[in-house]
């Protein structure tokens, strides 16, 4: 292998899994030559590539996401990004009820909008994130979708934030 398949290889080990099962953001980034080192440089450059993207990548991407607290969640299935980002809002500490009303407003919200919640739940509560989903639940498609998003793009700076203190 030549040293630039070595340096992609460990470009996309490293920065493949900021958006949650989409490597293909940081193999655009790669391939297009635009890897700055700076990390706030990287996360507009990511996003910048999934606001570009087509609409049927970006819900993709949207669908790659986890729901909060749920079945993945309680049979420990999740990547550990998420995994650690659920656990700093308590969300593995959920009483009984509160598994069941995530549970509910999981299947109603994806049976609305075609994909999960998403939320950058890192500095919020259980309550928070309870309310924040029954808002989101009023709104349009096309607001839920740019929502959505804009909640990935701040999952993917705090993922590199982190990283980058590691």
């Amino acid at each position: 292998m030549d040293s630039s398949h070595a340096m992609r290889d460990a470009f996309i080990t490293r920065f493949g899994g900021i958006y949650e099962h989409s490597p293909w953001v940081a193999e655009a980034i790669f391939d297009k030559g635009n890897a700055p080192d700076d990390i706030n440089q990287l996360a507009q450059a990511m996003a910048v590539v999934v606001d570009g993207a087509a609409h049927e990548r970006q819900l993709a991407l949207l669908r790659a996401h986890p729901d909060l607290a749920g079945r993945l969640a309680v049979r420990g299935e999740l990547t550990q990004a998420s995994t650690d980002e659920q656990k700093s809002a308590g969300l593995d500490q959920c009483s009984h009820e509160e598994l069941e009303k995530f549970q509910t407003l999981n299947k109603a919200y994806t049976g609305k909008f075609g994909f999960p919640f998403i939320l950058a739940v890192s500095g919020t509560t259980r309550t928070q994130i309870l309310e924040n989903f029954e808002t989101r639940l009023g709104n349009s498609s096309e607001q839920e979708f740019a929502a959505a998003l804009a909640e990935v793009h701040k999952i993917a700076r705090i993922r590199l934030e982190k990283l980058e203190e590691e």
